[in-house]
């Protein structure tokens, strides 16, 4: 039988912020309960994968606890391909299992998530199987929602991160691309870019070039000052929409993965057209620098936890 991942007591602090090192280790559980719901209840044997997804955890003290107010749920699950849940009538008893397991955990924690809506396919995904989406609503009103990723191929939760980080390139590059004027849109719209800007930046760190590292570590650490103070000014958001965009991060972040994939012969610029068993393939050279990194961050907040329950000194991350 596989080993479920031990579900934290406690997902808030006392002052109401969430401990993203705890939420990651409840997604991690989620998908093994349901995994394991699967083969009990429908009797079909699929190994799931997962683990937060997106940049929250980059607002996080030394021990995971947000510093700032994290109010959307996100998560990434890897599927098996060539797997009972290729079934239409499978696959929706997946989704109803997800979101009764995710609502059962959570419940424990004071949220309540409701209102389920499934299937909803994302772009710059595989054509033929495209990443899909579960949304449900937080009827607690503690956050706002959760929102689980579906990616067609089993991969480690690293994986499945940089990988989708190449779609996350593309869709950022619509509102960034410096052969279009920049485009006038909403402060929420242009603040989940800026988001978005930050996510990928600290995501591919250790792989970017030393000469782009160098020009945007400081663009990225201004707009990481202003969402720590709370990003309210549609006049600031504009301000650093336009700081971005003229310094083209998006295209430093597109030669950091460019030359990696290229050598297996695929285009990150047409991540839709890869055939489907590259669905969250990461070439080795990719692997081992930038999975370490991100499994590590993880671990920093468990070695940090563990020492602060011991009285320690904590290490820095």
């Amino acid at each position: 039988m596989r080993q479920i991942t031990k579900l934290p007591e406690q997902l808030f602090s006392e002052d109401r912020r969430i401990n993203l090192y705890f939420l990651h280790e409840t997604f991690k559980a989620i998908t093994e309960i349901v995994s394991l719901r699967l083969k009990q209840n429908l009797k079909i044997d699929v190994p799931l994968s997962g683990g937060m997804w997106g940049g929250s955890f980059l607002v996080a003290d030394k021990t995971g606890k947000a510093r700032t107010n994290v109010v959307r749920l996100y998560n990434i699950v890897s599927m098996p391909q060539n797997s009972p849940l290729e079934d239409s009538s499978l696959f929706e008893q997946f989704m109803e299992t997800y979101h009764q397991t995710a609502r059962q955990t959570f419940k424990t924690h004071g949220l309540d998530f409701v209102d389920p809506k499934w299937g909803e396919p994302i772009p710059y995904t595989n054509k033929i199987k495209p990443t899909t989406t579960l949304q449900m609503w937080d009827a607690s009103e503690r956050v706002k929602f959760h929102r689980a990723f579906f990616v067609w191929n089993s991969a480690p939760w690293e994986e499945s991160i940089v990988y989708d980080a190449v779609r996350n390139i593309k869709v950022i590059k619509e509102l960034l691309d410096l052969n279009q004027r920049p485009a006038k849109k909403e402060s929420s719209e242009l603040k989940f870019l800026l988001q978005d800007v930050m996510i990928i930046y600290f995501t591919l760190r250790p792989v970017l070039t030393p000469d782009f590292a160098e020009h945007a570590e400081p663009i990225v650490k201004e707009l990481f000052d202003h969402f720590l103070k709370g990003l309210h000014s549609e006049e600031v958001i504009e301000e650093q929409f336009h700081h971005v965009y003229s310094n083209a991060l998006v295209y430093g972040y597109e030669e950091a993965l460019s030359d990696h994939y290229k050598r297996d012969g695929l285009d990150i610029q047409q991540v839709e057209d890869w055939p489907v068993e590259k669905i969250n393939w990461v070439p080795q050279s990719l692997r081992e620098t930038l999975c370490p990194y991100l499994r590590n961050t993880f671990l920093n907040f468990r070695t940090n936890l563990d020492q602060e329950k011991a009285g320690s000194p904590s290490v820095q991350t």
